[in-house]
């Protein structure tokens, strides 16, 4: 991917230029208004298929689709800011061509965040949060009603717990504690106050 991206941003270079003359493989689309540039489609790896659309306004780059197997679905996205800094990258979970979920980097290029719409309708539900490429936490928004309903953490990829809102209060008042030798405690917090208390109820009574 790295190679297909560097390449891509010297034929932008070579495409985009005032006076230059655009590859063979690539292909542009200018505004018949205006005659800014609209959209790049590269062929990267010149097998005559074009695999890269580039949308562009005038020499910046906005966004990157990319049909890496190119069996006419793309498989990533890929948006820039205002500094031609990559923000985020989209992919498809289902790997179907539908766009479902987000990849966010931190300064040292490891994976800090990525959103996901579990329903697949470009709403975001679940937020995981990531350290060192490291799955730490994560939210999510299981009703839909815009709010997060249900809070994991992990250590070393293993759940330690999971908490829920089942009171639709904002907060959660029922938690699943799982310790590392198997065993596991179910918590109330029933005022609210973000102190939780050990009962013995069935673990299933957490998600109700």
């Amino acid at each position: 991917m790295g190679c297909r991206k560097g390449l891509l941003f010297v034929v932008l270079m070579l495409g985009a230029s005032c006076g230059s003359r655009e590859p063979a493989n690539i292909e542009p689309v200018y505004d018949k208004l205006t005659g800014k540039l609209r959209l790049l489609k590269y062929d990267s790896n010149g097998d005559g298929k074009v695999d890269t659309w580039s949308y562009m306004d005038g020499t910046r780059v906005v966004r990157i689709e990319i049909d890496m197997d190119e069996d006419g679905k793309i498989d990533r996205w890929e948006y820039y800011d205002a500094d031609q800094k990559l923000e985020k990258t989209g992919t498809s979970r289902a790997n179907d061509g539908k766009e479902d979920a987000w990849v966010y980097t931190g300064p040292d290029g490891a994976i800090a965040r990525i959103d996901v719409s579990t329903n697949r309708d470009g709403n975001v539900t679940r937020t995981e949060h990531y350290e060192k490429n490291a799955l730490v936490g994560a939210e999510e928004d299981s009703d839909g009603d815009g709010r997060p309903d249900k809070w994991e953490t992990f250590d070393a990829g293993r759940l330690t717990s999971v908490a829920y809102d089942t009171t639709h209060r904002g907060t959660p008042d029922r938690r699943l504690i799982y310790g590392a030798d198997g065993s596991t405690r179910f918590e109330v917090d029933a005022a609210g106050d973000g102190q939780f208390v050990t009962v013995k109820e069935p673990a299933a009574a957490a998600t109700r």
